[in-house]
């Protein structure tokens, strides 16, 4: 049988503190810091080689943060066996919690790896990666877009502007009114500099848009997304970002596991007689759970059993089983959410509950467990 050897890793953006532990006898071999260069991982792996049995093996593994997969990128062009871990997932003992440092750490690490008490991240390939980047780069412009207007919508309530028409806020006529008001010069150029920002930030979007929807046309991307986009509430920017930062929703076995990816579900702290369930858990990936609470808030918009036209668009051509699949999907989730608000519960509560189910949805569309 061979010997491995489990080498944790806290890595950090200028330093890696390395804690090589023994499989067998579970003790530690060696612990060191050094710069963060993957090439001195590889000398600390050669070091100790040289005093281990011929036939060992040696698994590194480090928490998923700042250096995203690069480094375990990096380690497997090296010949060495790495995983990253979902610190979500690892055990941590009270220890830890009072006294945490990088030896600590690397150290609880290795014996995560050893006891296997974790869960491995995925690691998409790389056109994956490149179009996940791509989504995310509009999701933060889209977050910019939104900062800048809520600052214009603030200075207009500081100065008592209110727009008098019916126009709902950032329409045409909106803009027109913020562009003809009648105000100082000075306070026109801010106001003409902030609707310049907006301008140049929906530009922005518009054209990364057209980058995505060229990127749905994938053939590894067109079938899973259009049949997506059949759901109210995922247009195919949402669909694209679901599709693409899962890449592969086989690897979770139920839509309760995916649920819980997203961190969706409720957190709790019970001990005996007592029960307390709190807010959501917000572990796993945040970039899914925002998008799918940004789905369920378009979703509830709408009246039960109607089609907008973009969503019947969305809908032609597509296989008469998604349609159908999709539809129940809908109804089920608004009368969820008109059940939730009937019974009390707060909007934001509501909205979370309805992505939470909406989230198995998407699971069962993604793997073909329509019947969910």
């Amino acid at each position: 049988m061979k010997s491995i050897v489990y080498v944790g890793m806290d890595v950090h953006k200028a330093t890696f503190s390395l804690c090589a532990l023994s499989g067998e006898a579970g003790e530690i071999l060696a612990e060191t810091q050094c710069a963060s260069e993957p090439r001195l991982v590889k000398q600390f792996i050669d070091h100790l080689t040289e005093e281990c049995a011929p036939d060992t093996e040696f698994l590194t593994g480090y928490e998923a943060g700042c250096l995203g997969y690069s480094l375990y990128k990096s380690l497997q062009s090296l010949g060495i066996p790495c995983v990253i871990m979902a610190p979500s997932t690892m055990y941590s003992s009270s220890k830890n919690k009072m006294v945490k440092n990088d030896h600590m750490d690397a150290k609880m690490i290795a014996r995560n790896l050893a006891a296997n008490t974790y869960h491995p991240v995925y690691v998409p390939d790389e056109q994956d990666e490149d179009v996940r980047e791509y989504l995310r780069l509009r999701k933060a412009v889209k977050k910019q877009l939104t900062r800048v207007k809520q600052q214009l919508a603030a200075l207009f309530l500081r100065h008592g502007l209110k727009c008098e028409s019916s126009a709902n806020k950032w329409t045409q006529a909106y803009m027109t009114w913020a562009r003809t008001l009648p105000v100082s010069d000075v306070l026109r150029d801010v106001i003409d500099e902030e609707l310049l920002q907006i301008s140049e930030l929906e530009e922005k979007i518009a054209r990364y848009d057209q980058t995505i929807e060229q990127f749905s046309h994938n053939e590894r991307y067109e079938e899973p997304v259009q049949a997506l986009t059949c759901m109210k509430g995922v247009a195919l920017t949402t669909a694209m970002t679901l599709h693409v930062e899962i890449s592969d929703f086989k690897r979770f076995k139920t839509a309760p596991a995916f649920m819980s990816y997203a961190g969706l579900n409720p957190s709790e702290h019970s001990s005996g007689e007592h029960s307390f369930k709190g807010g959501i858990t917000k572990q796993g990936n945040s970039v899914v759970r925002t998008t799918l609470i940004e789905a369920a808030q378009a979703l509830v918009k709408g009246r039960a059993g109607y089609k907008s036209k973009a969503l019947r668009a969305r809908q032609a051509g597509q296989d008469a089983v998604v349609i159908s699949y999709a539809d129940k999907a809908s109804l089920h989730l608004l009368r969820k959410f008109e059940r939730l608000l009937a019974q009390g519960k707060a909007y934001n509560v509501a909205i979370t509950a309805v992505a939470r189910a909406l989230a198995g949805y998407v699971w069962g569309m993604e793997t073909g467990n329509i019947n969910y």
